[in-house]
């Protein structure tokens, strides 16, 4: 009798880790919203810093005491809107119905091809489709290329129809997506280390004095029943520059620039529209990330900011 195959069962975690396909991640769950705007914003790492504030949470041994925090600024240009994709869900993906595009578009990028009788189709959209996403592109003060992505928005059809017509060819900034003290969530694309062996990737423990050519290695690779290599021993391989989502980052202030006495380290001067998040992120200076609506929101504590660094690490 042949075995009886069925498919694997748990989570493999972070496996397999592989290099990212490209330099900005893309997001494929959002927390739905009954409002009509954007799920979503993007931003660039400027830099961190850190703040002393009081800490709230009672269930903590620092209740109502002063305490340091990491910070980290996020440069956020606002993002402009050049065209809307709609969307009709199958058994096991989604299929494009039609796709609109503005004609006038910014930073001397190349006009798409417009779909035949677009808005003919568009009028049968509240009957076909089941959602319809926006085709951004960033803003960014330090490049001349723009990073073009999808942006998903919340209410229903007919409304996400309307607003995507009234915002084509329009900028969206920030405070119309986010406030002080939203919880959001971070993707972005780890600083990337190359090929590493074991001991960097994994963090194995070195071998003994008496090993022999086998200082930074494993020792067995597993067992000779059956005789294959799981995916759980630990192996060289590329390390780094992954897809990874932080999740549950406050919001601890929306400021237009970051008043900081010098600029910032590889990265220069945030001038306009900014975001101070609570903790640190993934991802080098200059890489873009992107936000949501944590999908798995925790409760929060008020938080009561004391003071903010603005010293500059820059020529330190």
């Amino acid at each position: 009798m042949p075995s009886v195959k069925r498919p694997r069962r748990g989570s493999k975690a972070y496996y397999p880790r592989k290099r990212s396909s490209r330099i900005y991640p893309r997001i494929s769950s959002w927390k739905p919203s009954s409002e009509v705007k954007p799920l979503g914003f993007a931003g660039y790492k400027a830099g961190m810093s850190h703040a002393v504030v009081v800490d709230s949470n009672p269930n903590t041994k620092t209740t109502g005491q002063q305490i340091t925090r990491p910070i980290t600024i996020l440069d956020c240009p606002p993002i402009s809107v050049f065209g809307f994709r709609c969307y009709t869900k199958n058994k096991s993906s989604f299929d494009v119905l039609s796709e609109k595009f503005d004609k006038n578009l910014s930073r001397k990028m190349k006009t798409p091809k417009q779909p035949k009788k677009v808005e003919e189709q568009l009028k049968k959209l509240p009957k076909d489709a089941t959602s319809i996403s926006l085709i951004c592109h960033t803003n960014p003060t330090f490049k001349k290329k723009p990073e073009v992505f999808e942006m998903a928005l919340g209410g229903s059809v007919e409304e996400q129809l309307k607003y995507s017509q009234e915002i084509l060819g329009k900028e969206i900034k920030l405070s119309d997506v986010f406030k002080e003290g939203d919880l959001i969530d971070v993707i972005a694309i780890t600083k990337g280390k190359g090929f590493q062996g074991p001991v960097k990737r994994f963090g194995i423990t070195l071998q003994g004095r008496k090993a022999q050519q086998m200082l930074r290695h494993i020792a067995p690779l597993g067992q000779n029943e059956p005789g294959k290599v799981r995916h759980t021993v630990p192996q060289a391989g590329q390390h780094g520059f992954h897809r990874r989502t932080e999740f549950n980052k406050r919001i601890l202030k929306i400021q237009e620039g970051f008043d900081i006495s010098g600029d910032f380290l590889k990265y220069g001067k945030v001038k306009g529209d900014c975001i101070v998040l609570d903790g640190s992120i993934p991802g080098v200076r200059k890489r873009l990330v992107r936000l949501r609506f944590a999908i798995r929101e925790k409760k929060t504590y008020p938080i009561d900011i004391k003071y903010v660094s603005t010293k500059s690490k820059q020529g330190a």
